[in-house]
């Protein structure tokens, strides 16, 4: 019998032709379908449930309108390119506050996570500003800034600093101390010990700081793009209300939510890839 012989029945993936192959297929789908339905299921029985009771007129069509109603209106909306135009200009404002959030906060996290005094310092103000609601500052922000683009954009910075400057901070203070000894008395300098050992230790709780933020700009994008704008998805949001165009409404907060599940599923990815150390020794 020859190694590939033996080789082949341990392979993932099985030849379709294999006597054999249609069973097993069989026996796994049950399997696959009750994982799918394990995880899935509340929503879309939710989903269902509301499609049901918007056609039978259970609840107020006008307000919640069918769910094939809300996908027409988004798919004109996208074909049309009117959508298009309005998240092209949503995820360029998020998208610049959230880079500079990361370009600020992960640095100064860094370093306040590793210089005690420093922390100790600002800790307090920035206790104090991480309280203070952005969109409470958000007049603040306008008189400062006016009504175009800067204010957006810095409402947005705002709100998204904290909880990745927070988290950065948290995670170098996690770090385990016997490394960063076990490192010192190797003789490594202190740039080799952040390099090596502080800033990878570091980097699951600055992700979950990544995660966090990306979720509250789309917040804070919707909010102010409902102040002083002509153009972005959240303004889409408040002009279809006052229009009454609810499919229209509920097409761009559905947009909203896909994008935001869109970002988070590309963070979740990139932390895997960046740490499979962490799930290995997990």
């Amino acid at each position: 019998m020859s190694l590939q012989q033996i080789e082949r029945p341990f392979l993932l993936g099985r030849d379709p032709e294999e006597p054999g192959f249609a069973a097993g297929l069989a026996r796994s789908a049950p399997a696959a379908a009750g994982a799918f339905l394990s995880r899935y299921g509340v929503l879309l029985g939710f989903l269902a449930l509301w499609q049901i009771a918007s056609s039978a007129g259970w609840i107020n069509a006008a307000v919640f309108p069918p769910l094939n109603t809300i996908v027409a209106a988004l798919w004109d909306g996208l074909a049309g390119g009117a959508l298009l135009d309005d998240i092209a200009i949503s995820l360029q404002r998020s998208g610049t506050a959230f880079v500079a959030a990361v370009l600020v906060a992960i640095p100064l996290g860094l370093f306040m996570g590793q210089v005690r005094a420093v922390e100790r310092a600002l800790d307090p103000i920035l206790q104090v500003f991480r309280q203070t609601s952005a969109l409470a500052l958000y007049p603040v922000f306008i008189l400062l800034l006016g009504l175009g683009e800067a204010s957006k954009i810095f409402v947005i910075f705002w709100a998204t600093l904290f909880p990745l400057l927070l988290n950065t901070i948290g995670g170098v203070k996690e770090v385990d101390k016997r490394l960063i000894e076990m490192a010192r008395v190797y003789g490594a300098s202190r740039l080799t010990v952040f390099r090596r050992v502080v800033l990878p230790g570091s980097v699951p709780s600055i992700f979950v700081g990544l995660r966090l933020s990306a979720t509250t700009a789309l917040l804070l994008l919707i909010a102010s793009e409902m102040i002083g704008a002509n153009k972005g998805v959240g303004f889409q949001v408040m002009n279809a209300q006052y229009n009454f165009q609810i499919p229209l409404m509920f097409a761009a907060i559905l947009l909203l939510a896909a994008l935001g599940l869109i970002a988070n599923y590309a963070l979740v990815l990139l932390q895997r890839r960046l740490c499979r150390w962490s799930e290995a020794i997990g």
